[in-house]
């Protein structure tokens, strides 16, 4: 039917879809989303199949762009996020003025970063398309996905029947000169209202539970952005419980209690990185079997022993290949270039045979120039001389035990089945584990010092699809970002970034286990360490 057609079975799966995101709010009556458009979706040619909008909470505050495309994409959904290099038109429609522009630079905030509220305040939205590819069950597949992440029952007082009924019998009006009687609006298939309405019931169970009120204020108070812990003197000492490098990235930890520090973090922490035959880095989104391989060091024999079910143990030296047979290759991390070189086939193929794809291992070149981190790294002494491994933000990655435990009460409910505290703190993939008194406290830290060793907190974790990963056995499940996202509210926030201080001290630069924190707040008030009679 060439284009004509085209354009009328994209309009008409763009034309349902608003009118069905239109129509849905929540129980106290606010909209779930908020559409930004010049037309209301009545002719296909002052409207293409395009819907540009923002998911809104209950309250009718902006969740940020890049937390709807992080819970799009465990629906398999690929959305753009941003201002579509379309800034008027951003300017326009979002209300920023010229000095918010020029605010949010000087906060940070560039095209393509995932930094989607400044000062509460969005800075782009998020954009669906339709092609001639689209079918109704693509539109029913978003609509399901907004519907059940973000209501948690039907509300009786959302028209979904009539909107459905209306676009049944809606078409384009009789005048318009592009269409004839054949060539009207296809009605919505009845299946689309039973299919969603079933898919509404099936999330009640799942996103119904509301805890005992006693339980629900704790969890108010503890997930709370806001929240200021409460740092008395005498309370319990701060200290370091488990201690994680993760030799190859995106692969298995490798657990210690002791470590030796370097200029990118801990020693040989993501040195390496497994590339498909493209050299793209492959990471457990695209690659869940990565966690299955379990690197280790041994610093004495100056190898890393790589191990998986089913497969011989494999050495990679820790020296670097310096020799002329060495495969110098650029690679990217977060859109950084990065100069590695290849570990050879012997190593390729092991790891080729075991994913069942073809890769290669890659590690990172020590003499790369310095890599910085993308976070705020103001005020870090000798800033010359910190770089980065093959991590995507910073140095270091830090979780609260007390954090994870309220955490872990409110997913296992929500899971209706128990949860091990361990298994939370493998998803997490955290450098330094820490028991702190207080649940998110270290949210309100500028630095913190770990025995001679100092750091600086560059920034909070926004987390992504890879805590939906099972570290032991590769298996997905959505309901951990989900869970994470409802008990946090706009944001996946979980952990702090963290970079060294190099400190002149006659001590070495170990991490260990044991070892007391003492962190001081953003409003430079440090905490005081216990008394000794209540050590």
């Amino acid at each position: 039917g060439g284009m004509e057609k085209i354009k009328q079975h994209t309009f008409t799966l763009a034309h349902y879809t608003y009118a069905v995101l239109s129509t849905l709010k929540y129980a106290n009556g606010a909209p779930v989303v908020r559409i930004y458009s010049d037309t209301d979706f009545s002719n296909p040619d002052d409207q293409g199949p395009v819907i540009n909008f923002n998911v809104l909470d209950e309250n009718g505050e902006v969740i940020g762009f890049s937390e709807v495309d992080k819970m799009a994409s465990l629906y398999n959904i690929h959305v753009r996020t941003g201002c579509f290099c379309n800034t008027g038109a951003c300017q326009m429609h979002l209300g920023i003025s010229n000095e918010d522009i020029q605010r949010n630079l000087q906060a940070g905030h560039v095209c393509g970063d995932d930094i989607d509220l400044v000062d509460g305040r969005t800075t782009g939205s998020v954009r669906i398309s339709f092609g001639y590819m689209s079918s109704f069950e693509d539109a029913q597949t978003f609509l399901k996905f907004i519907m059940s992440t973000r209501l948690s029952k039907l509300d009786a007082e959302v028209p979904f029947q009539s909107c459905v009924t209306k676009l049944m019998t809606e078409s384009v009006p009789d005048d318009h000169p592009s269409f004839n009687d054949d060539d009207k609006l296809s009605p919505v298939p009845q299946v689309l209202d039973r299919e969603l309405g079933n898919n509404l019931s099936a999330a009640k169970t799942t996103l119904d539970w509301q805890p005992p009120e006693a339980e629900a204020e704790s969890i108010r108070a503890a997930v709370s952005e806001t929240a200021v812990p409460t740092c008395r003197r005498g309370d319990k000492p701060i200290t370091v419980t488990n201690i994680y490098l993760y030799p190859i990235k995106s692969c298995s930890a490798f657990e210690v209690t002791e470590w030796p520090v370097g200029s990118q973090g801990l020693l040989y922490d993501r040195n390496w990185m497994v590339v498909n035959q493209n050299g793209v880095c492959m990471t457990q989104k695209q690659e869940p079997r990565l966690c299955l391989v379990n690197p280790s060091i041994d610093l004495k024999q100056k190898v890393m022993v790589v191990q998986a079910e089913g497969m011989d143990p494999i050495f990679v030296s820790l020296e670097e290949n310096t020799g002329k047979e060495a495969v110098i290759c650029e690679s990217k991390v977060c859109s950084h270039r990065v100069k590695t070189y290849d570990c050879g086939e012997r190593i390729a193929d092991w790891f080729s045979l075991f994913l069942g794809r073809p890769c290669r291992l890659i590690r990172q070149s020590s003499d790369t120039k310095n890599r910085l981190p993308q976070k705020n790294t103001k005020g870090l002494a000798s800033a010359a001389n910190i770089s980065l491994s093959l991590v995507n933000e910073a140095q270091y990655l830090l979780i609260n035990v007390a954090s994870i435990l309220q955490l872990k009460e409110y997913i296992s409910a929500r899971l209706e089945e128990p949860l091990e505290i361990e298994e939370l703190i493998r998803r997490f993939r955290a450098n330094i584990v820490i028991s702190a008194p207080e649940s998110f406290e270290e949210e309100e830290w500028a630095e913190i010092s770990i025995g001679a060793l100092r750091f600086q907190v560059v920034g909070p974790c926004s987390r992504c699809q890879i805590i939906c990963i099972d570290q032991q056995s590769g298996e997905r499940n959505k309901e951990f970002l989900q869970s994470l996202s409802a008990a946090r509210g706009r944001k996946t926030n979980f952990g702090i970034y963290l970079m060294n201080q190099p400190l002149r001290s006659s001590f070495p630069d170990i991490l260990s286990v044991g070892s007391q924190v003492l962190p001081v707040l953003k409003e430079n008030t440090e905490i005081q360490p216990p008394t000794s009679s209540e050590e």
